[in-house]
This record gives structure tokens, C-alpha cells and sequence, in this order.
């Protein structure tokens, strides 16, 4: 069905972020369609039934339009262009839609759970027709197909509110198969389990809320960027000669299809700053127009024909391996004097390391006296943002 609407309402577009704004809106518009009208029929067969599972259920599927709303609402704005006083555009909008929809399912979840001890305690007939159980049925493979078009698209779309409406599909599905069970069971049984269904479906939502909850504030919060990107990005600019090294690569986020990166390239230090310059640029526009990613790169002269400095180097970024396994260095240099050398140099720790920055200076220190006993260490400690 997504298919076939796609094709009628969202025309054909060199505009990446137009098309993708178009199919999002699309998505949530058909979300809010289907949602009302399982919504009207779980409604109706609770009536018909006196199941409060069934009932909570089909209020669970009103909150899924609102949701679904909010969701539309998100890429509406999200969609918005950069403006004075939002430069960077409005992407992020799409990550508080996301945290809007967790948030809904939550509270559903909580309302769910307190009408579920009163009907334990307050238990009603449940009449186990087989209308309520076809309706059932039904809104169970509906949810199916909208957790299938949701999470695909929102795979493709990299939505954070499409995930989080894929994810609230497929817990809505796993809660009205429990219901079904319930009747089902009551039906063969003739005792009433409805109240402890319910509180069982109210857990079970409630924890898939809390989790979608996390990952939607994980990028607003700041998170480690996606490896695939950055390894993209580390072979584009280390496919140039001129590039010694990499490092202080930083990703901001400013939601999806807008993301700014800032890095430091170790240059050779002899050649000329306008080649250097021209370089630069270069790379730049080549990360624009490949990954579509505005890129500031700083350059970093350092001294690559002197053999002894070269060699050192190379022992230390071989020792600093006894700090953590995955500590690296840059920005090397060699100050030598009359009675010691310094090593001046940055060391990048992952954040497993426990250590506090002047335990961490006392321990390279260490490790380099155990090698070289008149070389002292200028140590600068830098964190990794990828």
C-alpha cells in the first residue's frame, strides 16, 4: 500500500531531503488513518466484550494516531530551512518527535498498568465472542504491516521517529496476541485472567518505551558517530599523498542529513603553506560532494625526514600500547637539551579508562623512563569523539 501511495502523491525529485521529507510525511499520514481505525474497532469489541485488556488496548492504538501526529509534525519542521536564528536547520526536531512518541507510549503503558490492578481486584465477566477475537486477529497482522513499512523506511530514511514508531508497532502487536490468548483462554477455562494480561501487556510496552525513549535522546544527548561514516571519512582524506595522519575528529549532529566535521591532518611540515592550503580545500569540497558533509580541517605540520624523531615516534606509540590497548599519539615532537630530551606529545585514551588525567601523565612518564631514562614527557591527554 506504501508503495502504490508513493507513487500517486510523491512526484520524482533530484531533492534528497525534499523526498525523503515527503515519504515521512506520508508514512505518518497513513499511520494516523490506520491507527484511528483500530482504534474504532478495538473499541467496539471491548464494548461488546467487557475486556478492560481489550479496551486499554484499543486507547493504546489512540495514542499510536497521536504519536503518529507528532511524528508528521517532526518532519514538517524538521524540513524547515536554516534560518538566522537556526543555522544549522531544524533536524533535531525529528529527535524530539521520537522522544515525543516514546514518551506517549509510556504513559499509555503506566494507565495501562494502574487499570489493570483494579480489574484484578474489581473483576468483570469477559464475553469471549468471536467478533472481538476476529477483530483482534485482524489489528494484530495490521500492526505487523505498519512495523514492516515503518522500520524499513525509517531504516532508509535514517528516522529516529519512524524507529520509534516501528518499535511501538511491534510491541502493540505482541500486546493484542497476549489479549487473544486471554479470551481464548477464559473462553476453554472459564477463569477470568483479563486484569493480569493486562498488566503483563502494560510491562511489556512500558519497557519498550523506556528503551526507544534511549535511543531517541542518545543523539541529542551526543553519542559516538556511526563507524561507517567514519571510516568513509578516514579513507577520503588519507587517499590524499599529503596526509600523514589523522586525528581530533569530532561529528556534530544536527539531525538526519545534516552533520558537520571538524579534524586535524598531519602535514608534511617542509612543503610550501599554499600547497598545503590548496590541498585542504580540496579534501574539503571532496567530503561535500561525495558524503555530502561540510568538513574544517586543521593542518598539523610535523617534521616526517628526521630519521631520530621518526624512530622515537614510533617506540612510543608502541609503549603507550601499556597505558590501554587502544591509546594512540600525535602531534610528536623532540625537544632535545644539554642534560634531557622532551617528548612533547598528545596522548588519546578511549573513556574505559579509569584514570585520572595526572595518573595517566604519571604512568606515560613511566613507561617512557623505563626506555629512555634522560627523556622527559610534555603530555597533553586528549579523549576520542569517534
Amino acid at each position: 500500500m506504501i508503495s502504490l501511495l508513493r507513487k500517486l502523491f510523491i512526484k520524482n525529485t533530484d531533492d534528497e531531503a525534499k523526498s525523503r521529507r515527503a515519504l515521512g510525511v506520508l508514512c505518518s499520514s497513513v499511520g494516523i488513518f490506520l491507527n484511528i481505525l483500530l482504534f474504532a474497532f478495538k473499541y467496539f469489541a471491548g464494548v461488546i466484550s467487557s475486556s478492560i485488556a481489550i479496551t486499554a488496548d484499543a486507547f493504546n492504538n489512540l495514542s499510536d494516531a497521536g504519536s503518529s501526529f507528532i511524528s508528521l509534525i517532526g518532519f514538517k519542521f524538521a524540513g524547515m530551512k536554516p534560518d538566522t536564528k537556526h543555522p544549522f536547520g531544524h533536524g533535531r526536531i525529528e529527535y524530539l518527535s521520537g522522544l515525543g512518541i516514546s514518551v506517549a507510549i509510556i504513559v499509555v503503558a503506566f494507565e495501562l498498568f494502574t487499570t489493570s490492578i483494579d480489574k484484578i481486584f474489581n473483576p468483570q465477566e469477559v464475553d469471549t465472542s468471536i467478533v472481538a477475537m476476529i477483530i483482534l486477529l485482524a489489528s494484530i497482522c495490521v500492526k505487523l504491516y505498519m512495523f514492516f513499512y515503518n522500520n524499513s523506511i525509517g531504516k532508509k530514511i535514517n528516522s529516529a521517529g519512524m524507529k520509534a514508531t516501528a518499535m511501538d508497532c511491534i510491541t502493540d502487536s505482541v500486546a493484542t496476541f497476549v489479549v487473544l490468548l486471554s479470551m481464548i483462554f477464559t473462553k476453554f477455562t472459564s477463569i477470568n485472567i483479563d486484569g493480569y494480561c493486562g498488566i503483563l501487556v502494560s510491562l511489556f510496552i512500558m519497557y519498550a518505551g523506556i528503551n526507544s525513549a534511549k535511543e531517541t535522546l542518545a543523539p541529542l544527548l551526543g553519542t559516538k558517530p556511526d563507524e561507517e561514516l567514519v571510516n568513509k571519512v578516514y579513507s577520503l582524506v588519507m587517499s590524499y599523498d599529503i596526509v600523514q595522519g589523522i586525528h581530533d575528529m569530532v561529528v556534530h549532529d544536527y539531525g538526519p542529513g545534516r552533520q558537520l566535521i571538524s579534524l586535524h591532518a598531519e602535514v608534511d611540515g617542509t612543503i610550501d603553506i599554499y600547497e598545503i592550503h590548496d590541498a585542504i580545500d580540496t579534501i574539503e569540497k571532496d567530503l561535500y560532494d561525495k558524503l555530502s558533509i561540510e568538513t574544517t580541517i586543521h593542518m598539523d605540520p610535523i617534521d616526517i625526514h628526521n630519521e631520530s624523531t621518526r624512530h622515537t615516534k614510533d617506540e612510543v606509540c608502541k609503549l603507550i600500547t601499556e597505558l590501554h590497548k587502544d591509546a594512540t599519539i600525535h602531534d610528536f615532537r623532540m625537544v632535545p637539551g644539554n642534560t634531557h630530551t622532551n617528548l612533547i606529545f598528545d596522548v588519546v585514551v578511549p573513556f574505559e579508562l579509569k584514570m585520572s588525567d595526572s595518573e595517566i601523565k604519571e604512568k606515560v612518564q613511566q613507561i617512557v623512563s623505563n626506555r629512555w631514562k634522560n627523556y622527559f614527557v610534555v603530555l597533553t591527554i586528549d579523549r576520542s569523539y569517534v
